[in-house]
């Protein structure tokens, strides 16, 4: 099959000299087999490939059957290491973090090129260091800690996606649901606590974060389980997030089952872990199913492809080839552990045809270690293992998990994932994400080739079936038990007391902003504890920026005020619709008054009416003194010139006159004058422009 297997010691007392020598003895016939000539060409006869995994775990289940399949494929495949065998060397790491590091150890006596692994990231920290001395690079098809993508790791590769990813796309679904607050229940190790960690960071990019985090130990028992889940019971949020290991994560949902936590109102977000675990099983448990009703899971997405198909089909032939049981189900992380073999084959062939070789030489630190009974001595550096991780890091190609290239943080590009709501039937996909275009309901590939569009409207999710079979999105929050009353920051204002100031009522606190803020609660289903807490000194106005700041600090929880809302005070904080509209008002208080027939006299005051009177009989009297000399209407009685003057008066106050009357009237009385007039006017400009002109003949002479 072109594989061997090392056992691991198990005795570590006295026998452990006896042990080592063994495997020197091993170890040397290897080197001399796998790394002698050929004699017609320049390549290696074999090259040697470790695989450091745990044997017992969804995951490494799945994983060994697809190193196998790839191994036989590579050494079948002619077009590639033309001549050169691929061995793999096997070690168990037991989910043990000693154990995977005496295991990495034991893989580099093996004189491997390179190391396919460890599952674990807590393992990947520790190993990342023996691969930054001997320079044998790490291909890691599980461990998805975000901080192994360090510089501080620089033999470390990933072939599966970075949690970094994942944490965004939860980041992202929180969002899309406009909930503000989550919960974070992570087992607390290495990858649960990183992988929380940036999910924290990027909540709060969101403006959005985790109110509590719920960390239990790695192999809990249900009891520890069970008292950790009662307490984030209490709390105010939700929504869950529930970042595990697939082999003991399913426990948290028989646990929250008992405790009534999966019905109407909770959210349960699951890690790609989840995924992992219900495709390892074959077939699915309808009671397994029925528990996780309602659950949203994340999982790694892979493109359709017929390759991959081809690979699914041969599953079962995989399986009892190598005499596993028949529940050894396929999972995602198959395609990643398959795909890196294959990476490391294509960069082999890379690698040589450059006319690289591969050597090996003493390390010249452990060189003080041959007096100890481990023989770390025996462990070589590669010295060809910078190239070789840069000849990798520099493909470009299509495998199984879809196109295999690295970024410059050695991250793979394209990353997406499935979105799947666990129903009684099994999981079944709402949606896709990518960092391309955030959610949609099409594959990721298909939108590569259009312009990055993340925009708030252009993300798409199908329905969703919530816990408690219901489908309208939860609230995601409710008054905790063991919760405090709402701080409400107000404006303790010296000016303009009528929008909020200080009083002595049961609030402490009224104002036109308080009394739309309690209408606006009383409208609520369901009772809001509060407690109203003033802001300033009371001597002067306080600084509503600084008030803006506390609420964004959580000194407050809600701020209530005639508070300006601005550009730069959204970037910290959520403001409700506008209740004042904003610009130059004037206000005035308003006095309930009768109605009156009196009521037309109010626009003016008594004197102004008495002046308006006045001047319209000083009109008249105008009129009079000017026309009863000769116009006959204002001739007559005194009663009656007296009534012409006050009709006239009157008339002209409420009722329009014709234009023609008017006219006529005037032509009538003063035509002659204005005739006179116009030409006293003719005359005078006449004589002017004369004399003028005369002048300036005189001055041009």
């Amino acid at each position: 099959m072109g594989f061997f297997v090392k056992k691991r010691g198990v005795s570590m007392g006295l026998m452990f000299l006896c042990v080592f020598a063994l495997w020197v003895l091993q170890i040397q016939g290897a080197g001399r087999e796998s790394f002698s000539r050929n004699s017609s060409s320049s390549l290696p006869s074999s090259v040697n490939v470790g695989a450091l995994f745990t044997y017992d775990s969804f995951i490494g289940r799945a994983a060994k059957l697809a190193f196998v399949a790839a191994i036989e494929d590579v050494n079948v495949d002619q077009s590639i290491l033309r001549g050169t065998k691929l061995n793999i060397v096997f070690q168990d790491a037991n989910c043990s973090g000693f154990v995977g590091t005496m295991g990495a150890l034991q893989l580099m006596e093996n004189k491997v090129v390179a190391a396919i692994g460890p599952q674990s990231s807590g393992i990947g920290h520790i190993i990342s260091h023996v691969a930054n001395e001997l320079h044998v690079p790490f291909l890691s098809f599980a461990a998805t800690d975000p901080t192994l993508s360090s510089l501080q790791y620089p033999y470390f590769l990933r072939t599966t996606q970075n949690d970094y990813f994942q944490m965004n796309a939860i980041a992202d679904f929180v969002s899309y649901f406009r909930w503000r607050e989550v919960v974070a229940i992570f087992v607390d190790d290495e990858y649960g606590r990183n992988g929380i960690s940036v999910l924290g960071d990027v909540l709060a990019k969101k403006r959005a974060k985790i109110s509590y985090k719920a960390a239990f130990s790695p192999g809990a028992d249900n009891s520890s389980i069970s008292d950790l889940l009662a307490s984030v019971n209490l709390m105010e949020s939700r929504i869950f997030v529930v970042h595990v290991n697939p082999d003991s994560g399913l426990n948290i949902f028989s646990v929250a089952k008992s405790l009534g936590m999966m019905g109407s109102g909770y959210v349960w977000i699951a890690t790609d872990w989840l995924l992992t675990a219900l495709d390892s099983m074959e077939p699915l448990d309808p009671k397994g199913m029925d528990l996780l009703q309602g659950v949203v899971a994340f999982r790694h997405y892979t493109p359709e492809s017929d390759n991959k198909k081809r690979f699914k089909a041969r599953w079962k032939n995989l399986r009892s080839k190598e005499s596993l049981k028949s529940d050894v189900g396929f999972n995602s992380y198959a395609l990643y552990a398959y795909d890196s073999v294959w990476l490391v084959a294509h960069a082999l062939d890379v690698f040589f045809s450059l006319g690289n070789t591969v050597t090996f030489s003493n390390d010249p630190n452990l060189r003080n270690t041959n007096n100890s009974n481990i023989k770390l001595s025996k462990l070589n550096i590669f010295n060809e293992g910078e190239r070789f991780l840069q000849v990798m890091l520099e493909m470009n190609y299509t495998g199984l998990t879809g196109q295999i290239e690295f970024n410059s943080e050695k991250n793979r590009i394209n990353p997406a994932y499935d979105i799947l709501n666990i129903k009684s039937t099994g999981p079944q996909r709402v949606g896709y994400w990518s960092n391309h275009t955030g959610f949609s309901v099409v594959p990721p590939e298909t939108l590569y080739s259009k312009p990055s569009n993340t925009s708030a409207k252009n993300q798409r999710l199908n329905e969703i079936i919530w816990p408690g079979e219901i489908i309208k999105p939860p609230r995601g929050w409710v008054f905790p038990d063991n919760g405090q009353p709402l701080k409400i920051g107000v404006p303790n204002r010296v000016s303009y007391k009528n929008y909020a100031s200080k009083d002595k009522n049961p609030l402490g606190v009224k104002g036109y902003c308080i009394d739309i803020f309690e209408a606006a609660v009383q409208l609520l289903p369901y009772p809001v504890p509060r407690t109203y807490i003033l802001y300033g000194d009371g001597k002067k106005n306080p600084s509503y920026d600084n008030l803006i700041s506390e609420v964004a600090a959580n000194s407050f929880d809600a701020a209530v005020g005639d508070v300006t809302i601005i550009t730069n005070r959204t970037k910290f904080v959520d403001f409700t619709q506008p209740f004042i509209e904003s610009g130059l008002v004037v206000v005035a208080p308003v006095k309930g008054a009768k109605s009156s027939p009196w009521s037309f006299l109010k626009p003016f005051t008594i004197e102004m009416w008495a002046v308006t009177g006045a001047l319209f009989l000083f009109v008249g009297a105008v009129i009079w003194i000017l026309e009863h000399r000769f116009n006959e209407e204002f001739r007559g009685p005194p009663r009656r010139q007296i009534i012409t003057v006050f009709w006239f008066s009157f008339s002209t106050m409420f009722f329009s006159h014709s234009m023609y009357s008017i006219t006529n009237w005037i032509l009538r009385n003063i035509k002659e004058k204005i005739l006179s007039v116009f030409i006293f006017c003719y005359q005078a400009l006449k004589f002017f422009y004369s004399s003028s002109f005369l002048d300036l003949q005189g001055r041009t002479r």
